[in-house]
């Protein structure tokens, strides 16, 4: 036996270094595990991000072609049916409109607020008399299907709504859910149109008014 004693040494150095790297390996394993789980996740939620990125790129360029159409188009502004309403009566029959739209597509108000008569507006600079304006402003909270149901609800309004103002951005915390600033600019006639009138004595039609031209801002 005597004459392995000299490879002893060597034996045990190998056994320790064994040791040592079943020992390191152990001890990596589970971070290596723990890496590889976590590339995965953040490929996954790579591939997410990247996918409601592409949502919302359709949901803006939606959005523009909406928001253009309702420039360019000829809508009617709305008339009262009756004389002397007010500017609070002709603002809340417009602004009802808008808060029900809102609401039919379970989009949720976070903030609101409104302005009459800004001044910068055409309608208001050489008609003040004539025409009452209000910008609203709201703070929405909604996902993508259902803030572009309810732009297309306010294009396919009857009465002229301009969109002043539109910026959307995912919600930090949830990428699915959309924060969206929206600014809609309200026109009414302060007094009945008279074709209008005229028009509702036949029938009990509420949606008709003014065939005026709209200002291209």
């Amino acid at each position: 036996m005597d004459k392995y004693k000299r490879y002893y040494g060597v034996i045990g150095f190998v056994v320790a270094v064994a040791l040592l790297v079943f020992g390191m390996y152990k001890l990596i394993e589970p971070k290596v595990t723990e890496i590889s789980s976590l590339k995965s996740e953040v490929e996954s939620k790579q591939s997410e991000l990247s996918s409601l990125e592409s949502k919302l790129e359709v949901v803006k360029k939606k959005i523009k072609r909406i928001k253009d159409s309702i420039v360019t188009s000829q809508k009617k502004i709305y008339s009262p049916v009756e004389s002397d309403l007010g500017s609070d009566t002709l603002f809340f029959t417009l602004y009802n409109d808008v808060i029900e739209m809102v609401h039919a597509n379970s989009v949720k108000i976070k903030a609101i607020d409104y302005t009459y008569n800004p001044e910068k507006d055409a309608f208001v600079k050489f008609g003040k008399d004539v025409y009452f304006v209000c910008d609203v402003n709201m703070e929405l909270v909604s996902n993508y299907v259902n803030l572009g149901k309810l732009i297309q609800d306010i294009y396919q309004y009857p009465y002229y709504i301009k969109i002043n103002e539109i910026e959307v951005k995912p919600y930090q915390k949830d990428k699915k859910i959309l924060i969206t600033n929206l600014s809609l600019r309200l026109y009414a006639h302060t007094e009945p149109d008279e074709e209008a009138v005229a028009e509702g004595q036949q029938e009990n039609v509420s949606v008709e008014g003014p065939k005026t031209p709209l200002p291209q801002q």
